[in-house]
């Protein structure tokens, strides 16, 4: 065994591990950033809509603690990043129906990642993209950046959602075919 193999073994045994006897706490660990983050927007869409408040002003509830964090295109990139990465690493514990709606999830996570790497580079370079005076990612040029977010987080997070539901509740040529112990027991006939 060459010293090299080593890592190798090791990122394939998380893999396995994520997507098999850890399969559920991964899962359950993943929804609890995604939901605390959908709050942040749902947070700054309420100060916005519903307080009337400026919208340099809204900047959600860690906003309010941490401006500096919020404005800073490395949290809204390593969300994404983060989002991607999870999609990805989780992915091979799904099967069937949730693995068609996990798939489509990541699809839009990827382009949503890309999105925001525009961004990221922008902010880091200086040099902003289509004559903008700020970081401007494509979808920004026609929509306001608040509630493109909130659609972005949306059609992420609807089919995450399905994905799970068929994941916990799994037919049974799924049920048969699943490495985790993710599913719910089905009901006694």
């Amino acid at each position: 065994m060459t010293t090299a193999s080593v890592p190798a073994r090791r990122a394939e045994s998380l893999l396995t591990v994520l997507n098999t006897r850890g399969h559920k706490a991964a899962l359950y660990a993943f929804m609890f950033v995604v939901i605390a983050h959908w709050v942040e927007h749902i947070t700054q869409a309420v100060q916005i809509y519903a307080l009337g408040w400026a919208r340099p002003k809204a900047k959600g509830a860690l906003g309010l603690a941490f401006p500096w964090l919020v404005t800073s295109e490395w949290l809204h990139y390593g969300f994404a990043f983060v989002m991607l990465v999870g999609l990805i690493l989780l992915r091979p514990g799904f099967t069937g129906r949730s693995r068609t709606w996990w798939n489509v999830a990541l699809v839009i996570q990827v382009w949503h990642h890309l999105e925001h790497l525009l961004l990221l580079i922008q902010a880091l370079t200086g040099s902003y993209f289509f004559g903008q005076k700020a970081p401007t990612s494509i979808l920004q040029l026609v929509f306001p950046r608040v509630e493109l977010h909130l659609f972005y987080n949306a059609v992420v997070f609807v089919p995450m959602v399905i994905a799970m539901v068929y994941h916990l509740r799994p037919n049974a040529t799924e049920r048969a075919q699943m490495t985790c112990s993710c599913a719910i027991a089905p009901a006694a006939a």
